[in-house]
């Protein structure tokens, strides 16, 4: 029983991350086009500096959960080969 649990857990907990992640992605993706709606309706450079800083943030919060994700060896890190089986 305790295994079945275990396994649960961790089947949860990868859920979880996959969620986030592709939460984030999503946002990112949804404000792509503001950053290109700021630079084609002429925005200053303070519009356009406050955008990116915005993708930024989104972009930092997918990349520093996958990393703290792969420490804690719940996710598994990636190659440059193909893993045989």
């Amino acid at each position: 029983m305790t295994e079945f649990l275990s396994m649960l857990g961790t089947w949860l907990v990868k859920a979880g991350i996959f969620a986030i992640v592709a939460n984030e992605v999503r946002g990112f993706v949804l404000a792509a086009p503001v950053l290109y709606g700021v630079y084609t309706s002429g925005g200053t450079a303070m519009a356009i500096y406050l955008a990116a800083c915005s993708l930024g943030g989104i972009a930092l919060s997918v990349i520093v959960p996958v990393y703290a994700a792969r420490k804690l060896k719940l996710l598994p890190a990636r190659t440059g080969r193909a893993q045989r089986a």
